[in-house]
């Protein structure tokens, strides 16, 4: 990199960081480095000379820098902030123009007229090729509506961009079109396809809004489901709660009989044979109170026809008809439709039951919880002691003859 290149960057980093608006959220620094990254990478392809690889990178570092004092024509005062910085380096007055004719060249419906313009309109459009092109463009979005300059909607700038892609923009180079176009053809089929999911989704909603208004009942089928769900998650949260202390204590009592009981036939170990039984006795009460928090309850699968004409069976719980033949099923529930109030009668036995159940298994885990805690504690108040009052100096005094 060339020295003039090293002070441009230093120069335009500076600038950026230190005296542009913070709602420029686009044009910012991270943009005007993308442009020089891609600046470089269509000259890498194009092998040009270096005076002009020179003139355009520099360009690249200059083209926005005139959002620092003005939204408005930024183009024309980028290119006097360019000139003021290159005549303090000594640069030329031709190359200084042709600097400044690539700066104008970014112009939004500005046509290039060689390829040098080419190169430098592509690399400001860039983004559109790229897969951070929707992160981007959301950037864009938010600038103008913080600089007070347009204010859109999500769909309506999804609008506008499928209109630029389809309309404004197109790629100049070979290079571009040949690596570029395809993520921008990817880019414009997704908002195309996000327009149209936005629209089916709100045809969803319109009709869900007038089902909603002529359904008195949408509130009762609502409140049962709501309330379904929540039994069902909180009777998950008991079962692994349950399997965790299963999981604990299976551990524990592992450990206890690999490595503790071993030493207990020693006589000096003597001291720990009531701390382990404790220890272990507590864990094996709490994992047989585990299981029966986690035991299904087996129930006869059966029901008659007369069950279901008087109503006393709840055909939504697979308890009650497991054992039933297919037909005789389909007949009950052909049965449980015709009668609004026998569907209702049904999920609120299934709630009623399933709450019954949530309560068993909430209290024997409660307790299982409580048995856990209290063979903790006195796990180790008898392993204190126990070390404390019988330890091994006081066994060895002991066997020791006097």
């Amino acid at each position: 990199m060339s020295q003039i290149l090293q002070k441009a960057e230093t120069f335009v980093t500076d600038l950026l960081t230190h005296e542009l608006d913070p709602n420029f959220l686009y044009h910012n620094l991270r943009h005007t480095q993308r442009v020089v990254e891609s600046i470089k990478e269509l000259l890498e392809h194009y092998k040009t000379e270096d005076s002009v690889k020179e003139k355009l990178i520099l360009a690249a570092w200059f083209h926005d820098t005139g959002y620092t004092k003005s939204v408005d024509d930024h183009e024309q005062v980028s290119c006097e902030i360019a000139k003021e910085f290159l005549l303090k380096e000594k640069t030329d007055s031709d190359t200084i123009d042709a600097i400044c004719q690539y700066i104008l060249a970014t112009e939004r419906n500005y046509e290039p007229k060689n390829l040098e313009e080419e190169i430098i309109r592509d690399a400001d459009a860039s983004h559109l090729g790229q897969k951070s092109y929707p992160d981007t463009t959301e950037l864009l979005r938010m600038e103008l509506s913080r600089l007070g300059i347009a204010h859109y909607t999500p769909s309506e700038w999804r609008e506008e961009n499928i209109k630029m892609f389809r309309s404004e923009h197109y790629y100049y180079t070979d290079y571009a079109k040949q690596n570029w176009q395809e993520r921008k053809d990817k880019n414009i089929k997704k908002l195309v396809k996000r327009k149209k999911d936005e629209k089916k989704l709100a045809k969803k909603e319109q009709l869900k809004a007038k089902y909603k208004s002529e359904s008195p009942e949408r509130g009762i089928q609502t409140m049962f489901r709501v309330t379904m769900r929540n039994h069902l998650k909180l009777s998950d949260i008991a079962d692994t709660k349950a399997n965790i202390l299963l999981s604990v204590n299976a551990i524990i009592i592992s450990l206890v009989l690999a490595n503790l009981i071993p030493k207990l036939d020693n006589p000096t170990n003597d001291y720990l044979v009531y701390p382990t039984l404790i220890f272990v006795i507590f864990s094996i009460i709490s994992m047989i109170f585990a299981i029966l928090a986690t035991r299904p309850n087996v129930t006869s699968g059966e029901f008659t026809k007369e069950d279901v004409k008087q109503k006393k069976v709840n055909l939504l719980f697979f308890g009650n008809f497991h054992k039933m033949e297919l037909p005789e099923y389909e007949w009950a529930i052909e049965e449980l439709i015709k009668d609004k109030a026998f569907v209702y009668s049904n999920l609120t036995k299934d709630l009623y039951y399933l709450g019954v159940v949530l309560q068993k298994k909430y209290k024997l885990l409660r307790l299982t919880y409580t048995i856990f805690a209290i063979g903790m504690i006195l796990s180790v108040i008898a392993f204190f002691v126990a070390l404390k009052f019988y330890g091994p100096d006081r066994v060895l005094e002991q066997l020791t003859p006097a």
